[in-house]
């Protein structure tokens, strides 16, 4: 499944990274590239750890945990710590899969990598160019959202980003481990919880059917979670 969610940073937060992330220190991308990845990669990066990573970092981590779709279609049981990326005119990064487990430097921190997602930090008018672009079995999703919205896809896909033409694209991109391992059956609860949501608000959370349902839900995430 794959989830835009817009304007997971409102404007102020958004603003902050910003301020953050502007007069930081950049490095060659490839400091956090796997073998694969470094024969793709050509862009620059934030240093994994770095003062500006962490607390800009620490922005995005709270907005994702205010945000109920996100927590409804991740079902998040480990985050990544936001990472922070730039393409510049002629950067790329080539068709590649993510790798299945990521580890924090320098800790014992790991996750298996059951998502992806991207957060997109300025205007898409800002540069041509720069497509997240993801492979699934209905096809190729090209995607460029406006600054503060997110992109979150399972992280087995195969994508890309395009050649920056003009400007400079900023980003952050971060890994989850999800409660429920499997795809398919995360995209089954997502879907009953929105359908669950919906009907609430036109019969009242305390409707018989709305109680019967949510415990159907938790139920299921029983069976499926992984912890």
């Amino acid at each position: 499944m794959m989830l835009q969610i817009p304007e997971l940073l409102d404007p102020d937060q958004l603003k902050a990274v910003r301020q953050i992330i502007d007069v930081a220190e950049w490095i060659d991308g490839n400091a956090t590239s796997g073998v694969q990845a470094a024969m793709a990669k050509n862009n620059r990066q934030l240093p994994e750890g770095s003062d500006a990573a962490r607390r800009a970092g620490d922005i995005i981590q709270t907005a994702l945990g205010r945000n109920p779709a996100f927590m409804s279609a991740a079902l998040p049981l480990k985050v990544f710590p936001p990472l922070f990326n730039r393409y510049g005119t002629g950067q790329y990064f080539k068709t590649h899969v993510d790798n299945a487990v990521r580890h924090l430097r320098g800790t014992d921190f790991r996750i298996r990598s059951d998502l992806s997602a991207t957060v997109f930090l300025n205007d898409p008018a800002e540069y041509d160019g720069g497509e997240l672009s993801i492979e699934d079995t209905y096809g190729i999703h090209r995607v460029k959202l406006p600054a503060g919205s997110m992109v979150l896809y399972p992280a087995s896909s195969l994508h890309h980003v395009s050649a920056i033409t003009r400007g400079e694209r900023l980003g952050s991109f971060f890994w989850i481990q999800s409660m429920v391992r499997e795809d398919a059956n995360r995209s089954l609860l997502f879907q009953l919880d929105a359908s669950i949501q919906e009907l609430a608000l036109d019969k009242g959370q305390d409707h018989p059917a709305i109680v019967r349902l949510t415990g159907i839900y938790h139920n299921l995430i029983r069976q499926y979670a992984d912890l």
